[in-house]
């Protein structure tokens, strides 16, 4: 499914000023495709995708996808990626996040199946819950806490990978689902609760760097370059309709390990605080990636220093241009 071959193809990527997103588009226009980001900017921002304004192949809309979506002409792809993303986000938009991984999933496979369109979403490792599988394949099912403060999220991502399989089996809608891990790298925002944002900001001023529990816990990060080309592998290539992948990094870090690693990388003299852990918050997560490496030919490229330079020095730009403060959309 490639835009050289005849006619332009059309994407249509929701969430599209975010940090995933926007990267999405930067590469589907790098690619020849026709792209129309829709977005309602709750978490989003126009300076991720503001290069691409005066480019006749991309259109922007400011839209919420809970509401019933129209699209003049041919799509040939739906990307829905629309969602807050960070715990900060979720837990601050509880309701919108519920929203848009059930009704905005509706809308934007009823759009798909009115179009004839391949669809993907953007399904998270947070489908695992607090695994008791490690490290974690798709054919594990979880061990999530339907009610708990974090269960806006995940089961609004497990609805969501249940209504896309239905339009598969009912109406025959060619999908696929990325369930994605840990990722970062430039446009992240500052002020989003994640690790590397936190402990960028922190250790670049001096301050203490915050780490939850006694920091034993695992995560393991994906740089979004290599993200970016896992789904666009996902999107592009034949065959898998139906199909769940996971998308990550294997490399595993202890929270507090990392947190010196990032400290030792910047040359900060900031020290380690530890804080009380958050509800459900999960103590290994690591992606089983056979799957990727099999039907995608991928893995990441990126190592976690050249990651870690580009994401920082994103992050510098931001905290000198608005005066040291996180506030950066």
């Amino acid at each position: 499914m490639t835009a050289s071959a005849g006619r332009r193809k059309t994407v249509l990527i929701t969430g599209a000023a975010g940090f995933i997103g926007s990267h999405l588009c930067d590469r589907f226009l790098a690619e020849g495709w026709k792209v129309i980001g829709m977005d309602n900017l709750i978490t989003g921002s126009m300076d991720n995708i503001a290069h691409h304004l005066g480019d006749d192949s991309f259109r922007f809309i400011k839209y919420n996808v809970t509401n019933y979506i129209h699209i003049e002409g041919r799509v040939d792809l739906v990307l829905h990626f629309a969602c807050p993303a960070s715990p900060v986000d979720y837990l601050n938009f509880p309701i919108q996040t519920l929203k848009v991984d059930s009704v905005g999933t509706m809308h934007t496979l009823g759009l798909a199946k009115e179009k004839g369109a391949r669809y993907v979403f953007a399904s998270t490792s947070e489908v695992y819950g607090d695994p008791e599988v490690h490290p974690q394949p798709e054919t594990y099912w979880g061990n999530v806490n339907s009610v708990g403060v974090r269960s806006v999220y995940d089961e609004a991502k497990r609805f969501s990978e249940a209504m896309t399989m239905a339009y598969h089996r009912t109406h025959g809608v060619d999908v696929r689902i990325v369930r994605i891990f840990n990722t970062y790298g430039p446009r992240m925002r500052l002020n989003d609760g994640r690790i590397i944002p936190n402990f960028a900001y922190q250790a670049l001023q001096g301050e203490p760097v915050t780490v939850y529990g006694d920091g034993s816990q695992t995560r393991s990060f994906c740089y979004i370059s290599d993200l970016v080309e896992g789904i666009y592998r996902t999107a592009a290539q034949e065959g898998l309709d139906g199909e769940i992948i996971n998308l990550g990094n294997t490399d595993e870090y202890a929270v507090e390990d990392f947190a010196r690693l990032i400290i030792g990388f910047l040359g900060s003299k900031s020290e380690v605080v530890h804080k009380e852990l958050p509800q459900d918050d999960p103590k290994r997560r690591c992606p089983d990636i056979t799957k990727a490496e099999r039907v995608l030919g991928w893995r990441p490229v990126v190592s976690i220093y050249e990651g870690l330079r580009q994401t920082i020095e994103f992050f510098r730009h931001t905290i000198n241009k608005n005066g040291g403060t996180k506030e950066n959309g």
